[in-house]
């Protein structure tokens, strides 16, 4: 009896012990995929925190997430005792054992401001940096509609109002042209490096195919989007440059002006849908409606007292929650766009990526 009481013990312990040993790789495997999720989800509520602020007239303020430290802690204990006992005294074994564990995650943060925050939030987007997102499989339409706001001269909606806030019924004409050469495969987009600029990238729009095989409906688009934007016939490759249409630009070149972050999200503000209280009571303006071509909002946000228990994101700002519901893949999707033209944007403040750190002790 003393023997496997005994045995038992220090069976016990060496489990506890080689728990310790093995607490650490089957953490990472939950760990990596977790916390990547979770700064993803965190991401999209403080860019929905952004657009209904500004809705409300109120300044984004963003913080970076700089480091993560998952400090997880596993304690065990294990001891034995035995008495032999002589005569009248019983023979007893025991066993003791104890486990404890705990998780102490520690996040760093760090405020976007100064000098980051301008070339993050306030300057318009490159062209060469937004581009080269439509030669990854993003709808060309969708990425000029929230990035541009002017192409070749062709001006945008403007969803804060004022003069021509309708845009140029030409403009929505040449996305609708461009998507489908995109989806025709006839339309391709090129970063190069500019000649002896170190690091100067410049980009370029490749239209049409390189034999005579193109449908009738495909060289219809092609010929409507060059006289749009005024462009030779002579080529099939065009340089896009940042600034207007002016009347020296030269027929292979595309001027494009694009919004900024700062921009990007005003305008997906004022299409936001608040309650009615909230214009009456002079909190915010009245939700602009439609403009130029589009048929809806290019992110459907909701308002009221209660969100859905799925909601994709949500926030809470004043008395009201507001969130996109997971069933609108279209608002989804215009959402991912926006958060990775901001992961672009912000890539050039910081000077590393945020750091997870997880110690197992």
């Amino acid at each position: 009896m003393i023997r496997t009481a005994s045995v038992a013990a220090a069976l016990c312990a060496a489990c506890l012990t080689s728990a310790c040993v093995h607490i650490g790789p089957s953490r990472l495997k939950a760990d990596q995929v977790d916390y990547a999720r979770a700064l993803g989800d965190a991401k999209k509520r403080e860019i929905l925190a952004a657009v209904v602020g500004l809705r409300y007239g109120d300044a984004p303020a963003f913080l970076t997430v700089s480091s993560i430290i998952a400090a997880y802690t596993f304690d065990a204990t294990a001891g034995a005792t035995a008495n032999v006992g002589s005569g009248s005294q019983p023979n007893y074994a025991l066993a003791t054992g104890g486990a404890s564990y705990s998780n102490h995650p520690t996040f760093t943060f760090t405020p976007t401001t100064g000098e980051a925050f301008a070339s993050a939030y306030i300057r318009p987007l490159a062209p060469s940096l937004v581009l080269p997102l439509a030669e990854g499989g993003i709808p060309i339409d969708l990425l000029l509609r929230i990035t541009a706001q002017s192409v070749g001269g062709l001006q945008n909606g403007n969803a804060l109002g004022g003069e021509n806030s309708a845009g140029a019924p030409g403009f929505f004409e040449l996305l609708q042209a461009l998507r489908r050469l995109q989806l025709a495969g006839e339309l391709n987009v090129e970063s190069r490096q500019a000649d002896g600029k170190s690091g100067a990238m410049s980009v370029y729009l490749v239209m049409g195919a390189t034999t005579s095989g193109e449908s009738p409906a495909t060289a219809a688009d092609l010929a409507r989007v060059r006289k749009l934007l005024h462009l030779s016939s002579n080529t099939r490759t065009y340089e896009i440059v940042y600034g207007p249409s002016s009347a020296s630009q030269k027929g292979d070149r595309i001027p494009m002006v694009t919004r900024s972050v700062l921009g990007i999200l005003s305008d997906l503000g004022a299409q936001v849908q608040v309650p009615v209280e909230r214009i009456s009571d002079g909190s915010t303006k009245p939700t602009v409606g439609l403009i130029g071509g589009e048929t809806r909002p290019t992110i459907i946000v909701h308002s009221g007292k209660t969100p859905p228990d799925n909601a994709y994101v949500m926030i809470a700002y004043g008395p009201s929650t507001y969130w996109v519901d997971r069933n609108d893949f279209d608002s989804k999707y215009a959402f991912t766009v926006v958060q990775n033209l901001m992961a672009l944007a912000e890539a050039d403040t910081s000077s590393k990526a945020p750091v997870v750190t997880i110690p197992a002790n």
